[in-house]
């Protein structure tokens, strides 16, 4: 319960911003701190090119892969969150980012973003939990903050087209 109120104040800050990129960065922080993550990526689906793209990305810039590509590829795909704690394990990873930034994913969660048509527009992917490996509280958490924010992430995208 704790952490569901901990997202409705969030939700105040997040109206009273008055930048879309702003608004960005504090999903980010607090899809992090819901969780103790490292780091958060949400990930922009563009159907027309067949590709994700990065929106936010901590720790590195812009990452593009194509829809069918890596975990995140799989999440849109399937529609459904995913957790990954040994990702140098699972054929999906794709290691070739880490090896780019020099960062080491230890574990990982993706959740997907759906749009008031209940189509994916975007994943939340967030790396290394603190101590610990992502559970089924995690996602719980992350489900329920991904259908909190996720009109919030429609207005930004619409006003950017």
């Amino acid at each position: 319960m704790k952490k569901f109120n901990q997202i409705a104040e969030f939700g105040k800050e997040l109206m009273s911003l008055d930048s879309m990129e702003n608004a960005i960065e504090l999903i980010g922080t607090e899809a992090k701190r819901l969780v103790n993550a490292e780091r958060c990526s949400i990930f922009i689906v563009d159907d027309e090119a067949n590709m994700l793209w990065t929106k936010l990305s901590d720790g590195i810039g812009r990452i593009v892969i194509g829809l069918d590509s890596g975990i995140v590829g799989d999440t849109y795909a399937k529609k459904e969150p995913q957790i990954v704690n040994t990702p140098y394990d699972d054929a999906r990873f794709l290691p070739h980012i880490d090896k780019k930034s020099g960062y080491v994913t230890r574990n990982m969660i993706t959740v997907p973003i759906f749009n008031s048509s209940r189509d994916v527009m975007g994943i939340i992917q967030l790396l290394n939990k603190s101590r610990f490996d992502f559970d089924e509280k995690d996602l719980e958490t992350l489900t329920f903050f991904a259908n909190y924010i996720s009109g919030s992430l429609e207005l930004v995208l619409m006003s950017e087209k």
